[in-house]
């Protein structure tokens, strides 16, 4: 059986129907010539993009471009220079980390150097009495010695002669000494000791600090001995017994005799 729409008043045709009569409409009017007068009132209620389903263009005027353009420019300077900002911060950071390290190893060399001038000072000697020789050598044998040896090692030198400290030290005995006679002991800035013997007269006293060269006292004949002359020790201790080879503790420091 077949059915067809009514088509009676008051039934409204579809939407389908609508537009192709208004398509139709709009072709036989541009086709006749009518549509400069009669066209425009008719296109002017164009129907809205929800009853015709398409996406509608969006035009940009020519000022909103240009803002764009110059909001992204902007924008893109601003990251330049954020970066350059970053780079330059970069290479500040660098440049005061290597001066600082610069710093710190010119620092340690200045220190380095301090530290071997002032061991050079102290390790600077001089002979007990410049320009005397060796009497008697170390560990000579006889019996004007208890032990049986020399302990020290004996500078000529008449009564009265300038006796000089050989290095930097302080002085830890300064006095009689029984057979050395008048002594004079001193702890030098390496640990060691030197003794100073048969002086005559002593210029220094206990707790003293000496220099290279200093007069500690004047040459004698006090104590165990038969003339004047210098008795000399180096010893690791200040104790009697201690006793080091004198000639060759001199000549370690530099000392030529």
């Amino acid at each position: 059986m077949a059915f067809t729409r009514a088509t009676g008043k008051h039934r409204r045709p579809s939407r389908t129907h609508r537009t192709t009569a208004h398509a139709a409409g709009v072709a036989a009017l541009t086709t006749t010539g009518v549509v400069g007068t009669l066209a425009a009132p008719a296109l002017a209620a164009e129907p809205a993009p929800e009853q015709t389903g398409l996406t509608p263009v969006v035009s940009v005027g020519e000022d909103v471009a240009d803002q764009i353009d110059a909001q992204a420019a902007a924008q893109m300077e601003a990251a330049r220079q954020k970066a350059a900002d970053a780079a330059r911060k970069k290479a500040a950071e660098e440049a005061r980390q290597r001066a600082a390290e610069e710093a710190e190893k010119q620092r340690e060399a200045e220190e380095r150097a301090a530290r071997e001038a002032e061991r050079e000072r102290l390790n600077t000697f001089v002979s007990p009495i410049p320009g005397s020789y060796v009497s008697t050598s170390y560990q000579a044998g006889g019996a004007a010695w208890s032990s049986g040896s020399h302990t020290g090692i004996d500078f000529h030198a008449s009564s009265g002669t300038s006796v000089h400290a050989v290095g930097y030290g302080t002085v830890v005995e300064a006095g009689w000494g029984g057979a050395y006679g008048n002594q004079v002991v001193i702890k030098m800035v390496d640990g060691t000791y030197t003794q100073y013997g048969h002086l005559t007269s002593i210029g220094v006293s206990a707790g003293q600090a000496v220099t290279p060269g200093q007069q500690i006292g004047l040459s004698g004949a006090t104590g165990n001995v038969t003339g004047a002359h210098l008795h000399f020790e180096a010893r690791t201790s200040p104790e009697y017994g201690s006793d080091l080879d004198p000639v060759a503790y001199l000549r370690a420091h530099g000392v030529g005799i």
